[in-house]
């Protein structure tokens, strides 16, 4: 009885190891990106946050299609997201261009920083209450940290660069998003291995052969599809809501209460 009692207790205090290694490799390139981002490998860091993203995501859907999340699995990929996509892209952020605003651009990557890690917090904390997971609330912290490196890469691929004003309002505006209740589909579920009209893989075909084609330029264009979306659906809701409120209400009634 000792000898199972004791095997049980080490199977418990274990941790699982696929998805922690790819939350790991996310972490790495997120490092990566603060140590070319201080060299000023502006490029090197920005594509480096892409890949941790990629990383970031597939290490919860591989730990849902194993079976092996985790408390600490949540935790540690917590912490890695702060890393990753909160700390690496405010130093890309204020090497590349901020630091030119003194600070107040510093300011905005204390913002963006202080707003990631509360929205980290957030989702934390209502992720096991949360009923429906085919949305987030709030914009991701890797989305906004993705939408960053893409803003730099876009630029190199057209040949053009940005505007710095325009980059520290957009800093702002992504840390407002991080923190709302704005609505964003989720990227993490399971959505996938259900059926699907026959038009969704065309549609996902035909993505990856843009980003295949230009990978500098559809990226950063997708990416920032995706951050709109949450403002343009939400707005979209309102008024669609305010119509069938409008419709509904009873045209007569003015008239009987005069």
């Amino acid at each position: 009885m000792k000898q199972r009692f004791n095997k049980k207790n080490k199977k418990r205090r274990g941790i699982y190891v696929l998805p922690n290694m790819f939350t790991t490799v996310s972490l790495f390139f997120g490092f990566l990106s603060i140590i070319s981002s201080l060299n000023n490998e502006f490029e090197k860091a920005a594509i480096s946050i892409l890949i941790s993203c990629i990383f970031d995501i597939l290490d919860g859907r591989i730990a849902r299609l194993t079976n092996t999340t985790s408390q600490f699995g949540l935790e540690y990929d917590s912490l890695s997201d702060l890393v990753s996509f909160g700390v690496a892209p405010v130093i890309f952020l204020f090497k590349w261009t901020l630091q030119s605003f003194g600070r107040l651009g510093w300011l905005a990557c204390f913002m963006y920083l202080a707003c990631g890690a509360l929205r980290l917090a957030r989702f934390n904390v209502y992720a096991k209450s949360e009923r429906d997971v085919s949305y987030f609330k709030g914009l991701p912290i890797p989305a906004a940290a993705s939408f960053i490196s893409a803003m730099f890469l876009f630029g190199e691929a057209i040949k053009k660069s940005w505007n710095p004003a325009f980059i520290l309002i957009s800093v702002y505006v992504l840390s407002f998003l991080m923190v709302s209740n704005i609505r964003y589909v989720s990227l993490k579920g399971d959505e996938f291995k259900y059926k699907r009209p026959f038009d969704i893989l065309v549609t996902i075909v035909l993505v990856f052969v843009l980003v295949a084609y230009k990978p500098r330029l559809f990226i950063p264009i997708f990416i920032a599809a995706y951050v709109l979306s949450g403002p343009v659906f939400t707005l979209y809701n309102l008024a669609v809501t305010k119509r069938i409120a409008v419709i509904e209400r009873d045209p007569y009634e003015d008239n009987r209460r005069c």
